[in-house]
């Protein structure tokens, strides 16, 4: 799953350098495969209780056959987690050549305090990132446009997550002089982050007429005409979204009938709370109880010396799914793509 995507990104990388080049960015591919992983997982965690759960086919490139705001996502938590662990490891000093940033330290960084301490390296991790991710987009079309622009709306979704820590010096800790750095923040800080940008990404509007001329000239001045009007940590997309509530194997969309919802328990979250109106009653789906036996230890007693008896105990769990209603029609009350 994430695997594929990094050895596609990496194949795809390695075939443009030089041996000695090659050599030295391999010393990366663990970092980038590991921030791929956590991309992936924390798109999961994000769309957990969605309609639209980033499914493991999303989250491979031969997944990714329309550019909706759902492969916007992808795109951008991807290249997200490849630059945030590139980051982290070269300031943990885990990558040969590369440590802290340094280059502002002593300098007046606000009133009453100095740039000092350990920095994350995020121009290194940015620097890498995008010679890694944007590897893959070859091509001159809208959609390589569009990849490109979501791969560093990711990158710089870690930058502005980034958060400032300071230390106090002066007699008694009065704290007349404060020395701070730069940190990461916690990745679903990241994710977060880009899930607001997610729900306000934007369409991009492009001249049809200048697309359809033929002449490539006309085609990237289109292009980039489109891309003018939107913020660089803006997400974008060509296509809507289809309905997935209804699976469409064709267009990425598995549909909800099977899924499991939370109906009822202490300290829910808002999407969990949510989540059997959204993905059983709004897809025309009803919420069914099933129930499973599960046979589990319990009883234990020790015995001197030195055994442990247990009996086996049968306990009922309770889950709820998404099913069919009996003799409906299937449809459903609200057709949004969430």
């Amino acid at each position: 799953m994430a695997q594929s995507i990094f050895w596609l990104l990496f194949v795809s990388f390695a075939c443009i350098l030089s041996l000695p080049l090659l050599q030295d960015y391999l010393t990366y591919a663990k970092s980038v495969q590991v921030g791929t992983q956590i991309g992936v997982q924390e798109c999961k965690r994000q769309f957990a209780w969605d309609r639209w759960n980033c499914p493991d086919s999303a989250t491979q490139l031969k997944g990714l056959k329309r550019a909706t705001r759902e492969t916007a996502f992808v795109h951008a938590i991807s290249s997200a987690g490849v630059m945030y662990t590139l980051t982290r490891n070269c300031s943990l000093g885990e990558l040969e050549n590369c440590g802290c940033d340094g280059s502002k330290n002593g300098k007046l960084g606000g009133r009453g305090w100095l740039w000092g301490g350990c920095s994350a390296n995020v121009e290194f991790g940015e620097r890498i990132s995008k010679e890694y991710v944007d590897a893959e987009e070859t091509g001159q079309d809208s959609r390589a446009a569009v990849n490109l622009h979501n791969n560093a709306a990711g990158r710089l979704a870690v930058k502005d997550t980034m958060t400032r820590i300071c230390r106090c010096h002066g007699m008694s800790e009065s704290c007349s002089v404060k020395t701070c750095w730069t940190q990461l923040s916690d990745f679903r800080a990241v994710g977060n982050y880009l899930r607001i940008k997610y729900s306000h990404a934007e369409k991009l509007d492009i001249d049809q007429k200048r697309m359809n001329a033929g002449n490539s000239a006309d085609i990237q001045g289109a292009i980039m005409d489109a891309l003018g009007s939107i913020a660089q940590s803006e997400l974008i997309y060509l296509q809507d979204s289809p309905d997935y509530c209804r699976k469409n194997a064709s267009l990425g969309a598995h549909g909800t009938e099977g899924r499991e919802c939370l109906l009822h328990g202490q300290g829910l979250t808002q999407g969990e709370r949510r989540s059997c109106r959204r993905l059983c009653h709004e897809c025309g789906l009803r919420v069914e109880e099933k129930r499973t036996e599960v046979m589990s230890s319990c009883n234990c007693k020790f015995h001197w010396c030195c055994k442990v008896h247990c009996e086996d105990c049968a306990h009922v769990t309770v889950k709820h799914v998404c099913g069919r209603k009996d003799g409906g029609d299937g449809k459903r009350r609200d057709r949004g793509p969430k």
